[in-house]
């Protein structure tokens, strides 16, 4: 237990946390998560398990700590946006800690099936986020951020910060063509009923 880090701290400043709800940070593996069976009614697993050589059995481990029923929301990158990058940069996920493979979305719904995962509903998210990485690869040299990455990153601080209708509606159209995540909603399935 790690206690509540400032990340948290500035969502509850900013409202975006009830009154009361108590929140905390645990380091732990992935692959072997430190929680019982059925503790969580939802987990969020936001750009993880591509990262993750074993993500048969990290996604085993998220469906391991919902309870029957809990709902799980993954988002992992969209196959095409992402080999764009694999193909402009090989130092963009030939990293240690990089991403170790690119999900069709047909794979990653497999998985989460194989797991005792019900997939319930997906979408593609945050297109604008696209092109910045497509500057990072092409322009960036080693260690750092080139001029035109850091001016787009910029960019997308600012439209996540005042959330400008022009920028979301376009967004909202470019998302479903070439949205950078892929976003997958699954319950875990109930256990089997046993018998009398």
């Amino acid at each position: 237990d790690l206690g509540c880090d400032h990340r948290i701290e500035g969502a509850v400043g900013e409202g975006q946390v009830p009154p009361g709800a108590a929140c905390w940070v645990t380091a732990g593996d992935a692959l072997a998560l430190p929680f019982a069976d059925g503790t969580f009614d939802a987990v969020v697993a936001a750009e993880v398990v591509e990262h993750i050589p074993d993500d048969a059995q990290a996604l085993a481990e998220i469906a391991r700590v919902l309870r029957p029923g809990g709902a799980v929301a993954i988002s992992v990158p969209r196959f095409w946006p992402e080999a764009v990058c694999w193909s402009l940069s090989r130092r963009y996920h030939d990293v240690p800690g990089g991403h170790v493979r690119i999900y069709r979305a047909g794979q990653l719904l497999a998985r989460l099936r194989a797991a005792g995962l019900r997939p319930r509903g997906r979408h593609y998210a945050h297109a604008l986020h696209v092109p910045y990485w497509w500057i990072r690869c092409v322009f960036d040299p080693p260690g750092g951020e080139s001029l035109p990455a850091r001016l787009y990153h910029r960019m997308l601080v600012w439209d996540i910060e005042h959330r400008p209708w022009p920028t979301r509606a376009l967004e909202r159209a470019l998302d479903p063509v070439m949205g950078k995540s892929l976003v997958v909603y699954a319950t875990r399935s109930p256990e089997p009923a046993h018998a009398a």
